[in-house]
């Protein structure tokens, strides 16, 4: 494909109102779609010289008569080996690419065009959508026709190469249905998955386009033109900030009563939801075809007797030709209400895929669970929970046929629930399915692991609810786990993980570890060491499942620190003493400067603005503080930084070296240079906000900078407390994606409401 600018065909002679965007819905549906279509034949048409064993052929979405927008073009000129095809073919494509429009474009042969379709299955795939436009129509004829019947007579061995590109891109673009910004186009159940069915569907191997699979089309076909219209541009990814846009031009509302934590409902997530439902759709049927193509390639396993092969998986649950189908025995009798469960675990343990029909016998007749579970149920849950790489696809049909909102009914509102957190990738059903999954790699950690994936399934059941999802989600989860026939005491146990499962590494990244007050709260609030390894794996399940800003290895560190103290709390009763510091700091002349890693150590003569100092020196060599320790060890202070680059590229280590030292020895040429460079890349349009915290340290209180991250932000504000007077005796810097929380450890006790307004303000404006 060309690259071009925006397309500006509309402005060209004898094109009319397409390939540019159209003001208001007439630009979005199937008829805009038509039109601009229509719009593009008459256009190349007038292109192309009436002439004899020449002919224009549209694929992608000019063939399907599908136009985006802002779509590009697909067009194969296709000759009968005709003298001057190349000069032609120039005459042709220039047009394009002076309007504006993206080009994909070939010269070929009859004879050559199926040739590449026969080595290569994306062109073959892509002949499927070829359409007549222009020329000698018999010649485009007899490639449309001689495509289709080549597919039809290869399609079957062809399948499995068409299969693993599917999956390749699968695995780069992850599943639409699940992704709060997922490209409409590439991603798993997106608009390319629909051409996947079409090939599958061309090959006679079943009848993957059902009439839902035709509506779920049209729909995504709708959202990918609305996004045109709303970005003014070829895009095919959904980002959050667009979503409320083009939910507006969808004429997309949310159902009443429906909203987010703040209790606002808002457009942009209908849309999502819509998207989600609609791309299940697709991957189903898409699921179901390939194991009917399977099917086809095989053949029917059949025994000595020629019947099909049967073999037991589990109590009531058989292989059949590679599916698994309920027992004779199983439908006859009355049937167990913890079936469902039990042929989900088998799924997902086995890593085989159950039958349709099966999925829709226990849809229909399993009964409902009673209250509290029977203990078979429990075990099939936890089972399911814990069977690693199965889960996720076993819990997705399960979800496909309403079984889950039969084992848990708050499952109706957590399905495809957008999260506005930036750090998250998944809609929050995924995003606790996933949980239970990576939750599953530390099962042997813990002494209750049955308690982990079910702690780690059911820990953001409050989202979507006013209020702090921790906070409303504890006895949400308990009555779950009740529910589910836990004992009173375990129960209580899951109440308390959802409680609690955010205070590891809120503590870790936002208070100073080494005071006593820290570990002693957070041992107060976990109680025994069950319950704290229990919340230190729930921590990394989580952090694994919301993506890769929610973790790092220096948080991951951080935690570890605060689960060995607070564990040695636990189990002595006494809070450990704070680390050492490193010897080479606190010995031998000064400054002291240490670069490691990640990691920038200083020691200098204490004195006030020393952590301001090094923050700035930081900031003016373009590195961002990820956490940082400020102390005094007797009379010296030292200054404890992680640290990485902002833009990529590590700076030199002598040159940060030397300004360091220049800078905290009082080097006034350093500091002339750290307010040059760090103030002016003051953040804009920031909302930050200050929290006091009064009994959370030793002889200290804590005020908390919550705000958007930006360039020398760290320098900016312990400038303006020394300036104002504070004594800064420790900092915990902490960035998560676009916005940081810091804390200020301050010297002394409470201040009067005139002297914290005085702190508060000076800190918000140098903000």
């Amino acid at each position: 494909m060309t690259p071009s600018t925006r397309s500006t065909a509309s402005d060209t002679p004898g094109f009319t109102d397409t390939g540019a965007a159209v003001d208001g819905v007439g630009g979005i549906g199937e008829a805009a779609r038509a039109r601009r279509a229509e719009g593009y034949d008459a256009w190349l048409g007038s292109l192309l010289p009436a002439r004899d064993g020449i002919a224009l052929v549209a694929v992608g979405g000019l063939g399907r008569r599908q136009c985006a927008p802002y779509g590009d073009l697909d067009l194969v000129l296709l000759h009968a080996g005709v003298a001057g095809v190349e000069e032609l073919a120039a005459s042709l494509w220039y047009p394009v690419w002076d309007a504006g429009v993206r080009l994909d474009h070939s010269v070929r042969t009859l004879a050559e065009a199926l040739s590449v379709a026969q080595d290569d299955v994306k062109v073959a795939l892509a002949l499927l959508d070829a359409r007549y436009v222009a020329g000698d129509r018999a010649l485009a004829d007899a490639l449309v026709r001689t495509a289709a019947d080549h597919w039809r007579r290869t399609a079957v061995r062809r399948l499995p190469e068409l299969r693993e590109i599917t999956e390749v891109r699968w695995r780069t673009h992850g599943e639409l249905a699940f992704l709060l910004e997922g490209d409409l186009k590439e991603a798993a159940g997106g608009l390319r998955d629909v051409g996947i069915l079409r090939a599958i569907a061309g090959a006679g191997v079943t009848d993957a386009l059902r009439p839902a699979v035709r509506a779920a089309h049209l729909r995504l076909l709708d959202a990918r033109d609305a996004l045109h219209q709303q970005v003014g541009r070829r895009v095919d990814r959904l980002v959050a900030q667009e979503r409320d846009g083009v939910a507006a031009l969808l004429g997309l509302r949310p159902p009443p009563g429906e909203g987010g934590p703040d209790g606002v409902g808002h457009d942009g997530d209908a849309l999502l939801r819509r998207v989600a439902g609609d791309a299940r759709t697709v991957r189903h049927a898409l699921d179901d075809a390939w194991r009917a193509a399977d099917r086809l390639r095989a053949g029917r396993r059949r025994g000595a007797d020629g019947r099909p092969v049967r073999r037991p998986v589990a109590r009531d649950v058989v292989e059949h030709d590679g599916e698994l189908v309920l027992a004779r025995t199983a439908i006859g009798a009355r049937p167990d209400p913890s079936l469902s469960l039990r042929i989900a675990a088998a799924a997902a343990t086995t890593r085989l895929p159950i039958a349709r029909a099966t999925c829709e016998w226990l849809a229909a007749y399993c009964p409902p669970l009673p209250s509290p579970w029977p203990p078979e149920a429990r075990a099939a849950l936890i089972t399911l929970l814990g069977a690693g790489p199965g889960l996720v696809p076993a819990w997705e049909t399960c979800d496909r046929y309403g079984l889950i909102d039969g084992w848990l009914p708050e499952w109706t509102r957590l399905r495809s629930l957008p999260q506005h957190n930036p750090v998250h990738r998944f809609t929050l059903d995924r995003h606790l399915v996933q949980t239970a999954y990576e939750a599953s790699r530390h099962t042997r950690e813990v002494d209750r692991p049955d308690l982990l994936l079910l702690g780690a399934f059911l820990h953001d059941i409050g989202k979507g609810i006013v209020g702090d999802h921790s906070t409303v989600g504890a006895p949400i989860a308990e009555a779950v786990a009740a529910r589910i026939g836990l004992p009173e005491p375990e129960a209580a146990l899951i109440g308390t993980l959802v409680r609690l499962h955010l205070l590891l590494p809120d503590v870790a990244t936002r208070r100073d570890l080494s005071d006593p007050k820290t570990v002693a709260g957070v041992a107060a609030k976990v109680g025994d060491t069950t319950t704290l390894d229990l919340l230190h794996a729930l921590v990394r399940a989580d952090a694994a499942a919301t993506g890769p800003a929610a973790w790092s290895d220096w948080k991951g560190r951080l935690v570890a620190e605060l689960v060995a103290r607070v564990r040695t709390a636990l189990d002595t009763g006494v809070v450990p003493p704070p680390p050492a510091p490193d010897p080479a700091l606190v010995a031998g002349p000064l400054p002291v400067v240490h670069l490691s890693g990640d990691r920038v150590s200083v020691a200098a003569a204490d004195r006030r603005g020393l952590l301001a100092t090094v923050a700035g020196c930081l900031a003016l060599h373009r590195l961002e503080v990820l956490a940082a320790d400020a102390s005094t060890v007797d009379g010296r202070a030292l200054v404890e930084c992680r640290v990485q680059p902002r833009y990529g590229l590590a700076p030199d280590p002598i040159a940060l070296g030397a300004d360091l030292r220049r800078a905290v020895n009082g080097d006034v040429s350093v500091t002339q240079r750290l307010r040059g460079r760090a103030l002016a890349a003051r953040s804009e349009g920031a909302a930050p906000r200050v929290v006091w915290h009064r009994e959370a340290a030793t002889h200290a209180v804590l005020l908390e900078l919550r705000a958007a991250d930006a360039a020398g932000l760290l320098y900016r504000v312990t400038c303006a407390l020394d300036e104002a007077g504070a004594h800064v005796r420790a900092a915990r810097i902490s960035t998560l994606g676009g916005d940081v929380v810091d804390v200020f450890y301050l010297v002394g006790g409470w201040p009067d409401d005139a002297e914290r307004a005085r702190l508060e303000a000076a800190v918000l404006a140098a903000v």
